[in-house]
C-alpha cells in the first residue's frame, strides 16, 4: 500500500494537524469524539508499524526524500515500534474514558483546548519515539511536556493544588531539557552531526574526550528528571495527584516510558554499552537509585491516605524496576526493564482510571471515603483488586512477568549486589502487598458512614476502558510472546550494536 509506506510520518503528523482542528471544536462532545478518533488511528498505525518491525527489520523514513545525516530521518526499530504502541494505546483507552470525567472536571469553556493539549502532547510523546534526529528530541520532548504543563493544571477546574503542581513541574521540567539540550550540543560539537546513528558512529573516535563524558553527563541527569528517578522525583506526586483524573491515567502510563527510552537510546544507541556500562560506572550508579526508588517509594505509599498520591509514589517506585533491569547491562535485565515500560503503562492506567470511577460517583479519592466500596461499586473495585495484584506481582499478571525477568537477570548477574537486589524486590513486593491491601481493606472490610447515601456503580462509558486495560494485564500475564519477544530483540539490538 502507497499510504502505508508514509506511517512513520503519519504517526507525528496525524495528532500534530488534528491538535489546532480540535481547538475549534466548541460543541460539547466534538472535540471529545475528534481527539478519541484521531488517537485510535493513530494506534492502528503504530501496531502495524509494530508488525512491519518485526517482519522485516527497522524502517528508515527520509522526510523530504533527503539521505540521512543530511536530511531528517525518521526510524522505527523495535524499541521505538514498542514505544509508539504503549503511547498510542494508553492515550486511546484513556481518552474514551475522559468524557465523563473531563465534563466534571474541567470547565465547560476548557474542553476545546483541554483535547487540543491532549492531542500536542501525544504527538511530542510519538515523535520522541520515532524521530532519528537528536535535536528534534529536545524539540519533540519541550512539544510534549509543555502540552502536558497545561494539562495537569487544568486539574479541579483551576484547583491552586492543581496550579502549583503544574507550576513544579514546569520549573524541573525545564531544568531537564536544558541539561539534555547541553547534552546534545556537547555531542554534536564533538561529532559534528545530529542523526542519532550517525552520531553513534563518530562517537568512539572522541569518546575519551573530557567533554563526551560531561555531554554524559548532563544527559543523565536531564533524563532522570524527566523519568522521575529518585532523588529527581519530587515533580511527580503533585502533578499526578492534582491533575485531572483522565489525565493522572494518561501520563502514568506514558510520561516516565517516554523518558526511560530516552534512557535506553542515549545510553546504549549513541554512547554504547562498552561506554555507558564500561568506561562510565553507569550501571552501578542506576542499581543503586533505582533499589532505593523502590524501597523508599514502596514503603511511602503505605503512609498515603489519598490513593492518587498512593498510585504516584507506587509509580516512582516502579520506575526503579524499570531502571534496575537496565542496569544489569544484559539480555535479561534490558528485556525485564522494557517489556515493564508495557506492563506497568497497562496495570498503573488501569488503577488510575479505577480511582477515576470512583472520584466520579463520590467526589473524593481518600482511602477512608471507599469504605463499603466493594459492595457499591463492584465492578470498579474488583478491578483496582486485579490491578493491585499486577503491582503486587502476582502469578498470571503482567507485573509477574517484570519480576520474574528482574530476579532471573539479578541470579545471572552472578554477583553480590545481584543477589542482594534479587531479594530487595521481593521485599518491595511484600510492600505492595501492605500498600494494595489498605485500599481492599476499606473498600471491602470496612462498612459505609451511617447514614451516607447509596452510591451506584460507576457508568459502562466508564467501566469498559477500565476494565479493558486491567483485561490486558491479566492477559499479557499469561501469553508473553508479543510483549516480551519485541522486548527481547529490542534488548538484543541495544546490547549487540545500533539497533
Amino acid at each position: 500500500m502507497t499510504l502505508a509506506i508514509h506511517y512513520p510520518a503519519l504517526q507525528v503528523v496525524l495528532p500534530l494537524l488534528a491538535a489546532p482542528l480540535c481547538s475549534l471544536m466548541r460543541g460539547r462532545d466534538f472535540a471529545w469524539a475528534f481527539a478519541t478518533l484521531v488517537s485510535w488511528l493513530a494506534f492502528g498505525i503504530a501496531v502495524a508499524l509494530l508488525f512491519a518491525v518485526r517482519a522485516d527489520g527497522a524502517i528508515s523514513y527520509h522526510l523530504g526524500g533527503w539521505e540521512p545525516p543530511w536530511g531528517i530521518e525518521y526510524r522505527v526499530d523495535a524499541l521505538g515500534s514498542y514505544l509508539l504502541a504503549i503511547v498510542t494505546l494508553i492515550s486511546a483507552v484513556s481518552l474514551s474514558f475522559a468524557r465523563l470525567s473531563v465534563a466534571r472536571e474541567v470547565r465547560q469553556d476548557q474542553h476545546a483546548l483541554f483535547y487540543t493539549m491532549w492531542l500536542l502532547c501525544l504527538a511530542g510523546m510519538l515523535g520522541i519515539a520515532i524521530t532519528g534526529d537528536a535535536f528534534n528530541i529536545f524539540v519533540f520532548l519541550e512539544v510534549s511536556s509543555l502540552s502536558t504543563y497545561a494539562l495537569v493544571a487544568m486539574g479541579g477546574g483551576g484547583d491552586r493544588r492543581a496550579l502549583t503542581a503544574a507550576y513544579q513541574y514546569l520549573v524541573l521540567g525545564t531544568i531537564g531539557a536544558t541539561f539534555i539540550l547541553i547534552g546534545i550540543g556537547l555531542i554534536y560539537m564533538m561529532t559534528g552531526t545530529l542523526n542519532i546513528l550517525d552520531m553513534s558512529e563518530r562517537l568512539p573516535a572522541v569518546a575519551d574526550t573530557r567533554t563526551i563524558r560531561v555531554a554524559a553527563g548532563f544527559l543523565t541527569i536531564g533524563i532522570a528528571l524527566k523519568l522521575a528517578l529518585f532523588p529527581l522525583h519530587v515533580w511527580l506526586p503533585n502533578a499526578y495527584t492534582y491533575a485531572p483524573n483522565a489525565v493522572s491515567a494518561f501520563i502514568a502510563g506514558t510520561s516516565t516510558k517516554v523518558s526511560l527510552y530516552l534512557l535506553l537510546r542515549f545510553s546504549l544507541t549513541v554512547f554504547g554499552p562498552t561506554f555507558s556500562f564500561g568506561k562510565l560506572p553507569l550501571n552501578e550508579i542506576l542499581a543503586v537509585l533505582a533499589v532505593a526508588a523502590f524501597l523508599i517509594f514502596s514503603a511511602l505509599a503505605i503512609l498515603q491516605e489519598n490513593v492518587k498520591r498512593l498510585l504516584a509514589y507506587s509509580s516512582i517506585a516502579q520506575v526503579g524496576y524499570m531502571v534496575l533491569g537496565i542496569s544489569f547491562a544484559s539480555v535479561t535485565g534490558l528485556t525485564a526493564g522494557i517489556v515493564h515500560l508495557f506492563n506497568h503503562a497497562l496495570i498503573k492506567t488501569g488503577l488510575f482510571l479505577c480511582v477515576a470511577c470512583v472520584a466520579y460517583r463520590i467526589g473524593s479519592v481518600r482511602i477512608t471515603a471507599m469504605a463499603g466500596l466493594g459492595r457499591q461499586m463492584p465492578f470498579t473495585m474488583f478491578a483496582f483488586v486485579l490491578g493491585g495484584f499486577g503491582l503486587i506481582g502476582v502469578p498470571l499478571t503482567a507485573g509477574f512477568v517484570t519480576k520474574w525477568y528482574l530476579i532471573m537477570a539479578a541470579l545471572e548477574a552472578g554477583t553480590s549486589l545481584g543477589l542482594v537486589a534479587a531479594g530487595l524486590v521481593l521485599v518491595s513486593s511484600l510492600l505492595a502487598v501492605i500498600y494494595v491491601w489498605k485500599v481492599v481493606e476499606s473498600a471491602y472490610f470496612r462498612p459505609a458512614p451511617a447514614g451516607s447515601p447509596p452510591v451506584r456503580e460507576a457508568p459502562l462509558a466508564l467501566l469498559v476502558p477500565t476494565w479493558a486495560l486491567i483485561l490486558a494485564s491479566i492477559y499479557f500475564g499469561i501469553d508473553t510472546r508479543i510483549s516480551v519477544g519485541v522486548a527481547r530483540d529490542a534488548a538484543v539490538a541495544l546490547l549487540g550494536g545500533i539497533s
